[in-house]
C-alpha cells in the first residue's frame, strides 16, 4: 500500500512510517503474531487484531531500530509453524454486521431485561453495547436485533482472544436482551 491510497480517495493521507502486515498467510492471527515477537524477541508492534499487526518506524528510531524490526519479523515468518493452530475468527460479511433497529437504544438499554444463554440470543433485541477489541468498533448496540452471524463472530473471537470489554458477560456465553421481545 503507498501514496495510490490517497490519489483514489480512499485515505486522507498515507503515513510512510507506519508497517502493516496481514500474517494469515502464516496460518496465525495477529494477535498470536504479536505475542510472540513480544516473547520470543522482546519486540512490541504497537497494534494487532484477527488478521495483522502493525508497526511503527518514528524518526526517532534509527538503523539498529529498524533491524531489530526486520529480524524480529523474519524471526516470526520462520517460527510461524511452531506457534499453536487456532480455528480462524469467523468473519461474517460487512452488511451482515448491519444489524436491524428494532427499538431506541436508550428504550432498549432500560427496559426490563433478562440474560439469555447466546445460542437463544439470535432474533432477539439487544439491551447492551458489545464491542469486540480489537477493533474496539460496536458489532452490536442496544435496540438491536441480534442474529446469527454476529453471534458466531463473537463466540469464535473470544475462543481466539478477542476481548468484549462492554458485555454484561465478557465470555458472550450470554447476552443481556430486552425481556419477552
Amino acid at each position: 500500500m503507498g501514496r495510490e491510497v490517497v490519489d483514489e480517495g480512499l485515505a486522507a493521507a498515507f503515513d510512510p512510517l507506519k508497517i502493516v502486515i496481514d500474517v494469515r498467510q502464516l496460518g496465525i492471527s495477529g494477535m498470536q503474531a504479536a505475542e510472540w515477537l513480544r516473547a520470543q524477541r522482546h519486540v512490541d508492534v504497537g497494534g494487532s487484531d484477527t488478521c495483522r499487526i502493525s508497526a511503527s518506524i518514528t524518526y526517532a528510531d534509527d538503523d539498529e531500530t529498524e533491524k531489530v524490526l526486520m529480524d524480529a519479523l523474519h524471526a516470526l515468518v520462520e517460527g510461524a509453524a511452531s506457534i499453536e493452530r487456532q480455528s480462524p475468527v469467523r468473519l461474517p460479511e460487512p452488511s451482515a454486521l448491519e444489524l436491524e433497529q428494532a427499538m431506541l437504544p436508550r428504550e432498549a438499554f432500560f427496559a426490563e431485561v433478562e440474560h439469555v444463554p447466546a445460542e437463544r440470543a439470535a432474533g432477539r433485541i439487544s439491551a447492551e453495547m458489545v464491542s469486540p477489541y480489537p477493533p474496539g468498533v460496536p458489532v452490536i448496540a442496544p435496540g438491536e436485533v441480534i442474529t446469527d452471524d454476529v453471534l458466531d463472530y463473537l463466540r469464535s473471537g473470544v475462543d481466539h482472544g478477542v476481548l468484549i470489554p462492554d458485555a454484561a458477560d465478557l465470555d458472550v456465553r450470554t447476552l443481556r436482551v430486552v425481556a419477552g421481545r
